[in-house]
């Protein structure tokens, strides 16, 4: 199991990051107390979008690792089970989506086995029972606030109500992310609602400054 981490907590997303110049980008970020990066693996076909693999997750590891940053992974794919596997030596935590296979309750299971937190995510329009009923597996959930596919999408205004929901059904244990549309306007509304883990892309690289956009955040989320 991974190791704990401090709540909450401003996950950089690296969907968003200069590729030519992540590794300086992660460093400073660690610098200025970073600790959980956040991965999005998506296929084409769950979302409309293609991303990276597993070998890409192992570069954002080997950067973040040393400077005691952990990494976690949001598989937006198909059936993700047979990429639990590859992900797994570079990964902390990983989540996989209710919706995207029958047999989920197994996958968390699995990867729990491999190692790492047992994440669940969960579309802006999937009903709450289904967490509920998965709560004894999960180590954490992440609640989209966007419809995932890309970055730089607006908040979806309701999610706070769902945030909250969730806050409602889960055991303390259970940590709850956000993910999607989190900047200084919205951030403030999650962590209110009862999120621990925000995750933000295009407002701290899509910034001239992300250190000081990741920190500007940070304080946010107090």
């Amino acid at each position: 199991m991974a190791t704990s981490n401090p709540v909450p907590a401003v996950l950089p997303s690296v969907m968003s990051a200069d590729m030519l110049a992540l590794g300086s980008q992660l460093g400073a970020l660690c610098d200025a107390g970073a600790r959980v990066f956040h991965v999005d693996v998506m296929d084409g076909h769950f979302v409309p979008n293609l991303t990276i693999g597993p070998d890409f997750t192992a570069a954002v590891a080997r950067a973040v690792r040393p400077r005691g940053g952990l990494v976690d992974v949001h598989l937006m794919v198909e059936r993700p089970g047979y990429l639990l596997e590859l992900f797994a030596p570079h990964a902390d935590a990983i989540s996989v989506h209710v919706e995207a296979d029958p047999h989920v309750h197994r996958l968390l299971g699995e990867i729990r086995r491999l190692g790492c937190r047992a994440g669940l995510a969960v579309n802006p329009g999937t009903p709450l029972g289904a967490v509920a009923e998965l709560a004894d597996e999960l180590d954490y959930v992440n609640c989209m606030s966007v419809n995932p596919g890309f970055a730089g999408q607006s908040f979806i205004g309701t999610t706070p109500v769902k945030l909250a929901r969730l806050r409602d059904v889960l055991p303390d244990r259970v940590l709850l992310e956000v993910d999607g549309g989190i900047g200084p306007a919205t951030l403030p509304l999650a962590r209110a609602a009862g999120a621990e883990w925000l995750v933000s892309a295009s407002a701290i690289f899509g910034r001239p400054d992300p250190v000081a956009a990741y920190r500007e955040l940070a304080a946010l989320a107090g």
